[in-house]
C-alpha cells in the first residue's frame, strides 16, 4: 500500500555511536545512513556485533548517538526530554523481543495490557483491548493463562499483541523468529506481516534468520557499524 503521509517512518544520517573511552572505546556505528518508508517492512542483517541493536536502539530514542540525526516520523529524538522521548515511545513505537520479555507473574492479557497502562489508559478498557489483540493473533480465550502455560510460539504472539495493542506507527523486532522452529516462525511473520505493514505501520526487523528473508521489502545490510548496501527485497514485488 502507499502511504498517505511522505515523511519517513524513520531518517538516519550520519549517525555514529561509541561506548568506553580510551583503551576501551568501541565505535558501534559509523555513519549510518538509512531510511524506512512508511508502511515497509525492512530488515536489518549482518554479522554479531556489526551495530545492528545499537542502530535500532537509537532509532527508538532509547540511546543517544554521538553525531549524526536520527528522526521518527520527522521528530528529532534527540530534541526531546527524556520524559517527551518516553512518551512518544509509548504512543508511536511497538517493540517485539527476542526472549519474548513477558512478566511470569502476569496473565497474557494483564502483559499484553501493560502499554495501554503505562499510557495512562482505565484497566477495563485496557483489558478489553488486550482480549481483542489476543484474538487477532489466533490466541482468543487465553488471556487468563499465565506465561509459562504457553508455547514458545504462543509467547511470541503475546508479545506480538502487546506490541500492537497501542497500535503503534512503528513496530521494532529484534531477532523475533531466532528462538523458533521453522514452521513457527514462518506463522509468526505471516501474522507480523499483515498485522503490522499491510495495517499501514512500518517494521523494522534485526534477523539473523534467512528462512524469513523473502519477507522483507526492504533488505539493509549492516557490517562494521556502518549500513553496506540497501535493496529491495522479495516482498517488493507484492506491492507493485
Amino acid at each position: 500500500m502507499e502511504p498517505t503521509n511522505l515523511i519517513p517512518a524513520v531518517s538516519c544520517s550520519g549517525v555514529t555511536k561509541a561506548y568506553g573511552s580510551g583503551d576501551t572505546r568501541t565505535v558501534a556505528l559509523r555513519g549510518v545512513d538509512l531510511e524506512v518508508r512508511q508502511g515497509e517492512l525492512l530488515m536489518l542483517v549482518g554479522p554479531s556485533g556489526c551495530g545492528k541493536t545499537t542502530l535500532i536502539s537509537v532509532m527508538a530514542g532509547i540511546l543517544d548517538q554521538d553525531a549524526g540525526q536520527c528522526s521518527l516520523f520527522g521528530q528529532d529524538m534527540k530534541r526531546l526530554t527524556p520524559a517527551q522521548r518516553t512518551a512518544f515511545r509509548g504512543r508511536r513505537i511497538g517493540f517485539v523481543f527476542q526472549a519474548f520479555n513477558l512478566v511470569p507473574t502476569l496473565t497474557v492479557a494483564d502483559n499484553i495490557s501493560l502499554p495501554l497502562l503505562i499510557n495512562g489508559s482505565p484497566r477495563r478498557q485496557a483489558r478489553e483491548r488486550s482480549i481483542a489483540c489476543l484474538a487477532e493473533v489466533g490466541l482468543a480465550g487465553r488471556e487468563d493463562a499465565m506465561p509459562s502455560e504457553l508455547s514458545g510460539g504462543q509467547q511470541q504472539r503475546v508479545a506480538i499483541a502487546r506490541a500492537l495493542v497501542h497500535e503503534p506507527d512503528l513496530v521494532v523486532c529484534d531477532e523475533p523468529t531466532s528462538a523458533l522452529d521453522h514452521t513457527t516462525g514462518l506463522a509468526v511473520m505471516d501474522m507480523l506481516k499483515n498485522l503490522v505493514v499491510r495495517g499501514g505501520r512500518s517494521l523494522v526487523i534485526v534477523t539473523h534468520d534467512s528462512r524469513i528473508f523473502h519477507y522483507a521489502d526492504t533488505m539493509a545490510h549492516m557490517d562494521d557499524g556502518r549500513i553496506e548496501s540497501v535493496r529491495p527485497g522479495a516482498a517488493t514485488g507484492e506491492h507493485s
